[in-house]
Order: structure tokens, then C-alpha cells, then sequence
């Protein structure tokens, strides 16, 4: 039999998965330094995909808690958008099938915006039910961040179809008649929570992509409305808009400076 080359060699790679397989063992002894490469790829990917499935696993802890008790419906809530100076705080409520896999998930901060899309768009396919709460700066400005940050998650947890037996929130407590429980970065130990800080981040940047179109000169696409100096400069010579929060500091000394 001829000698396989390394492109087929990589081929098959691609559907071997059982590091006893024999042909891996064959390929352990070729001498091709191409060959050798692509085994410790093969391997660094193989080690990468365990390691996901384990942090996986950590994160349904607190979701096989309840399963155990018989509770179906479990809702995870997480919010985005309570630094920025301008732009809604939006909070998302995800339930999440009991036999929904996908290792990857995690706290959206740590995830690349392509990746956010991606894990977007599987847990929007695969939800029970997904529900979105969006509070505007100006309700913001009236009852301050912290309670437009409960307000939003409430309003998340309305729009969904179906109620949950029980909440799983990022570090606060909502004001709604159901069980729920409050995990400090949560958005790191809990699927359900995982998947909502996911949804709420893309539904936000999107919101404020939209919003760099009826601003151009503010580039809240390239920000999301957080403080950098580009956004500040721009605040500078153009002003303050509707959308952004008046009773934040940076916002707050510039009206009254230009008012006095």
C-alpha cells in the first residue's frame, strides 16, 4: 500500500476522534515532519474540546440542581449596557431545553464578537424561550442605572412565552413573584445565565450599531456608548444627545457646563 500524503493524512484526521485509533499510532512513527504537525494540532484541538466539555459540565451545576427537583423551566437572566454613557441597559431572559449541549458557552465578555454570533444564533435556535428587556437612558436618568437594571430583567422575564418555575440571575435580585437565585458571575457558572448575557450583548451592540447611523459622528458602533476618548471628543464638539444618560458624570459636567 502507497504512503499516504500529508493531505490526506489531514483528511482523515478530520473524522478520527480515538487517540488508540491505529492509524494514529502508524502515524506516530512517520518520520515526515509535516505528519508530526499535524498530530499535535490534531491533538491541541482534541485537548481544547475536552476542556470545553468539562467547563460545560461545571456550568449545569446549578441547572441539575433543580432538574433534581423536578423543575422543568429554568430561566437564566443577565444584563449588558450599565457603564456606558449612552444607549439602553438590555437584559435577556433565556430557558434553555434540559438537554441542551453546547460546550463554548460562556460569559459574553470573554467571547470574540464572531464567536458571540455564533453561540447567538444556536441558542436562539435551540431556547425554549428567549425574552429581551430594553430600558432607554431617559428612564435610566429618572430611576438611576441600578433600577433601570431591575426593570429591564423584569421586563425580559415578561416576554417570555411561557413562565419559569425558577430564576437564575447575574448578581441581583429582581423584582418578581418567583423563586429565584442570585449567583456572583453567574454569567461564568450557569448556562442558562451564559446564554442570556450572550443574547442581551448582541441585541445591544445591534442596537447600537443601528444608533451609529443616527449618529455618525458619535461612532457608537465602534464603542457601544462606553467613555473612550474617541467617544468623548466626540461629545465635546457635537454635543449631547437624547440617547445619551444625563445623570452620568462625564454627560452630567458637560450639560452644565455648556448651561452655565
Amino acid at each position: 500500500m502507497s504512503q499516504l500524503t500529508i493531505k490526506e493524512i489531514e483528511n482523515l484526521l478530520g473524522i478520527i476522534h480515538d487517540e488508540q485509533h491505529e492509524l494514529i499510532e502508524k502515524w506516530k512513527r512517520d518520520e515526515r515532519k509535516g505528519v508530526q504537525l499535524l498530530l499535535q494540532r490534531w491533538n491541541r484541538q482534541r485537548e481544547e474540546k475536552k476542556a470545553l466539555e468539562q467547563q460545560f459540565i461545571e456550568m449545569t451545576k446549578y441547572e441539575q440542581s433543580l432538574y433534581e427537583k423536578g423543575v422543568k423551566l429554568i430561566a437564566g437572566v443577565d444584563e449588558v449596557g450599565r457603564g456606558p454613557l449612552a444607549g439602553p441597559v438590555v437584559a435577556a431572559a433565556v430557558i434553555l431545553p434540559i438537554d441542551f449541549y453546547l460546550p463554548g458557552l460562556n460569559d459574553s465578555k470573554k467571547l470574540t464578537e464572531l464567536k458571540r454570533e455564533e453561540l447567538f444564533n444556536q441558542i436562539k435556535e435551540k431556547a425554549v424561550s428567549i425574552g429581551i428587556g430594553i430600558i432607554s437612558a431617559n428612564i435610566i436618568d429618572e430611576v438611576n442605572i441600578y433600577e433601570a437594571t431591575k426593570q429591564a430583567m423584569k421586563k425580559a422575564i415578561l416576554a417570555l412565552s411561557c413562565s419559569p418555575e425558577h430564576v437564575l440571575v447575574d448578581a441581583i435580585q429582581i423584582p418578581i413573584d418567583l423563586p429565584q437565585t442570585s449567583i456572583i458571575k453567574g454569567d461564568a457558572k450557569s448556562i442558562s445565565i451564559a446564554a442570556s448575557s450572550i443574547i442581551a450583548k448582541v441585541t445591544r451592540d445591534r442596537l447600537m450599531t443601528r444608533l451609529g447611523l443616527d449618529y455618525p459622528q458619535y461612532g457608537f458602533e465602534k464603542h457601544m456608548g462606553y467613555g473612550t476618548p474617541y467617544h468623548m471628543e466626540a461629545l465635546k464638539q457635537h454635543g449631547v444627545t437624547n440617547e445619551h444618560r444625563k445623570s452620568f458624570g462625564p454627560v452630567r459636567d458637560l450639560v452644565v457646563n455648556k448651561g452655565s
